[in-house]
């Protein structure tokens, strides 16, 4: 089985937008391969994470390191 494994960090990104004249303001977080973590769950298992991806299955796996260590 070709599973490929790697320890990523979060990426913040942060930006403003005007439309109509108003300015709104935003940020989320991503990680390699362009991957959405929500924000609630950096704030919950923190920035470092273990992606997964099975080549056979064609399946990605996001795993938090601080809750793969205990």
């Amino acid at each position: 089985m070709s599973v490929r494994r790697r320890e990523v960090r979060v990426k913040k990104i942060s930006g403003r937008k005007i439309i109509r004249g108003k300015v709104y303001s935003y940020e989320y977080y991503t990680l390699p391969l362009n991957l959405y973590i929500p924000k609630s769950m950096v704030e919950r298992w923190g920035e470092e994470y273990v992606v997964e991806r099975n080549e056979e299955k064609g399946v990605i796996v996001i795993k938090s390191k601080r809750a793969e260590t205990g």
